[in-house]
């Protein structure tokens, strides 16, 4: 095992978030949630980095290279539990390998968030254009841009397959 591992881990389960009384968000008028709601929307830049709410910093992590996959599943499954008490999540594709999870979940802490009260805020990478997806080979939505070669696009039925 790494010797830093158990100090990592001790380091992300510190950083769980305190948990606060809960409080309704509901005790709202319904104007002030749709302000709220477009307060949210039209902001184009948060003032805070996800490290400096869980007090995390990426350059603590070490490269995935000198990690097993065993150990870095276990950061990542830390990493996302911590993530969750903030309300956050990260989406990945499931084919995506340990170790590059491991590295945007590490970079997550160097993103510009915002710790909502209720919901959740995820960190999504992929805009639907395949091409220059950030995931490339691992892309979920790759299998759409590029269709089997003895298929004929035009004989697919998409719409079967759309998650939604």
């Amino acid at each position: 095992m790494h010797p830093y591992l158990p100090h990592l881990l001790t380091d992300i389960e510190n950083a769980h978030r305190i948990k606060r009384p809960f409080k309704s968000s509901y005790t709202k008028t319904f104007e002030e949630e749709m302000e709220e709601i477009e307060g949210w929307c039209e902001r184009e830049d948060y003032e805070h980095s996800f490290s400096y709410y869980c007090g995390l910093k990426a350059e603590n992590f070490p490269p995935a290279e000198q990690l097993t996959t065993e150990e870095i599943n276990m950061v990542n499954k830390a990493f996302r539990k911590m993530m969750f008490t903030y309300n956050h999540d990260a989406d990945f594709p499931e084919t995506l390998p340990a170790a590059l999870t491991y590295l945007m979940l590490v970079n997550t802490l160097n993103e510009k968030t915002f710790i909502p009260a209720d919901g959740f805020v995820s960190f999504d990478y992929c805009s639907g254009y395949a091409p220059d997806c950030v995931f490339k080979e691992y892309c979920s939505c790759l299998k759409f841009w590029n269709p089997h070669p003895d298929e004929d696009i035009s004989d697919s039925n998409f719409d079967d397959e759309l998650p939604f």
